[in-house]
């Protein structure tokens, strides 16, 4: 079966009108061109290992762009139509797909078709343009009517897609930005609430309008396909796996991941010949993965699964630096900030987080088994999940490691098949079917049968880096206290709390008739002969409640 662009896509996601500083409010004055300013950033997204850009929203609208106000006209606040027909052009020289936010659920009241409701009332040509209007009614603008919103917020006005002039022009919109910008997608905002007639019109019309024109939407909950699908679109957003990404290191679970990545196969989904969904680790609508995390070093497993985990991967602007963003009250600013690429420009060589993903972007182009290859679990705990895509012509083996210390696990592999470590480096060879793996703490390996390849752009990591390289970034994001150095006193003092009960819970109980409390009063112990335990370390071992992660931990020493 042939492959489409698509098929074999790793995007960029770029929120313009924050990235590029633009003012809350348009105030419709002269366009200032600082779409320009993202030529630059066409070279960073190739030098990551992307191949496609999702970008938006971009057309004339009152604020944070998603009150639409004009669907033929490049919002003012980032130029003209001809900067964004000029950046599109580049971003296709470089071989970058480019796919636009297109939202047709809603408009702003700026709209054209709405102010002639608002000035001719019953007698406006366009009342029907927009649902539930009510004349008798009113809302907080003084409007003398009510009508249908998004969210419950007036200031997005929710169109009549059951009203075939409304889809008309909308399809024709479609056209037109095929046309005079060669975009090669949409990714349909709120998807999950327009109407299926309206995405089975614009499927049979992206069928005509271009090869491969790519539609993708906005859904949170649900059976997903009910709208990715060979009538509707070809992927929807993937929150379940945006979930299980950040939750599973959180609670050490890893149990979730492989149950979401089960759940959605059993749909249907993420299987050869399958619609792939989109996956992420964070967006312009939710905390960065930086600031989700409560253990920083977490980041470095998160971002190989979502990777090498069926589905089409996708980085958002800046999240490659490890920036942090949290939810404010009302705003979403603090998730949309202003960035200067000259401010990182540095960040391939200097940035462990930025290589770390320019590899994965690079592997997952060069490796097709991560993109079509199927999905089987070969090994499954709270802290340690392997798991091999494979084609007929390439077998790969992901392994990822949430505990703070290393894992030793054997996996199902290729007998006599030799692996190699495509970020940390080293090889292993499959012994009667067998592959003995050492996965160090917080941290992954992909093994890719035959040899690593050599990949174009980010150098790979060598050695211990990818396991080491996150610890000054956890004292950056999180702080350091005084007691996180553990003095002299507190050397010994954890060593004489500890080892007596190291003595009295160990003898010869066996690890699987321990309790919790056993397990995790081990594990300190044994730390402890190890050297310094830090208030950290012991927090750690405290928020750790899994049996089977325990007794793995207490084994690995």
């Amino acid at each position: 079966m042939s492959m489409s662009w698509y098929d074999n896509a790793v995007f960029y996601h770029i929120y313009p009108l924050g990235l590029l500083g633009a003012p809350k409010r348009n105030a419709y004055v002269e366009p200032v061109h600082r779409l320009d300013e993202l030529l630059s950033w066409i070279g960073h997204i190739r030098n990551l290992g992307c191949n496609a850009l999702y970008i938006g929203p971009l057309f004339e609208s009152v604020g944070h762009g998603y009150e639409t106000t004009d669907y033929l006209r490049l919002d003012s606040r980032l130029g003209t139509n001809d900067d964004l027909t000029r950046f599109v052009s580049e971003c296709h020289s470089q071989g970058v797909k480019v796919i636009f936010d297109a939202v047709f659920n809603h408009v702003g009241r700026d709209f054209f078709a709405f102010k002639d409701l608002q000035r001719n009332r019953e007698e406006s040509a366009y009342r029907d343009w927009f649902c539930d209007v009510d004349f008798a009614g009113d809302n907080e603008y003084g409007d003398g009517f009510s009508y249908g919103n998004w969210g419950g917020y007036n200031l997005l006005v929710k169109l009549n897609l059951r009203n075939a002039v409304v889809r008309g022009y909308l399809l024709d919109v479609v056209r037109t930005w095929v046309r005079e910008f060669d975009v090669d997608g949409l990714r349909l905002d709120a998807a999950d609430v327009l109407d299926f007639g309206f995405m089975r019109e614009l499927r049979s019309l992206a069928n005509e309008i271009k090869p491969e024109f790519w539609l993708m939407g906005e859904v949170i909950h649900g059976d997903y396909t009910r709208w990715a699908n060979g009538e509707m679109l070809h992927s929807v957003t993937d929150y379940n796996l945006h979930k299980a990404l950040y939750s599973a290191h959180n609670d050490h679970n890893y149990f979730e991941v492989a149950h979401t990545v089960k759940r959605l196969r059993d749909m249907g989904l993420n299987r050869p010949g399958t619609p792939l969904l989109y996956s992420f680790v964070d967006n312009h609508d939710v905390e960065r993965i930086c600031t989700k995390l409560r253990n920083k070093a977490h980041v470095v497993p998160a971002y190989i699964l979502l990777y090498t985990l069926p589905g089409t991967p996708s980085v958002y602007y800046g999240s490659e630096f490890g920036i942090e963003g949290g939810k404010e009250a009302f705003s979403d600013d603090s998730l949309r900030p202003a960035l200067a690429l000259s401010d990182n420009e540095d960040a391939l060589e200097l940035n462990p987080l930025t290589r770390l993903i320019a590899s994965l972007g690079n592997l997952r182009q060069s490796l097709p088994a991560l993109s079509s290859g199927d999905y089987r679990e070969l090994h499954l705990t709270c802290g340690h999940y392997a798991f091999e895509r494979a084609s007929s012509a390439q077998s790969v083996i992901v392994t990822v490691n949430n505990d703070a210390v290393p894992a030793h696990i054997s996996v199902e592999a290729k007998a006599g098949a030799c692996y190699m470590g495509a970020l940390c480096g080293g090889s292993a060879i499959a012994v009667e079917g067998r592959l003995d793996i050492t996965i160090p703490g917080n941290s992954g390996e992909i093994w890719v049968e035959g040899g690593a390849p050599e990949i174009a752009g980010a150098p790979v990591l060598e050695g211990r880096e990818l396991a080491d390289m996150f610890e000054s970034k956890e004292h950056e994001i999180v702080g350091t206290s005084e007691s996180e150095t553990a003095s002299e006193d507190q050397v010994g003092n954890s060593k004489t709390l500890v080892e007596p009960l190291l003595e009295d819970v160990c003898g010869d109980k066996p690890y699987e008739e321990m309790a919790v409390e056993e397990l995790q009063a081990v594990i300190l112990a044994k730390l402890a002969r190890l050297g310094p335990v830090t208030d950290r370390m012991r927090r750690e071992v405290a928020d750790n409640v899994w049996r089977e992660s325990l007794i793995t931990w207490a084994r690995s020493f």
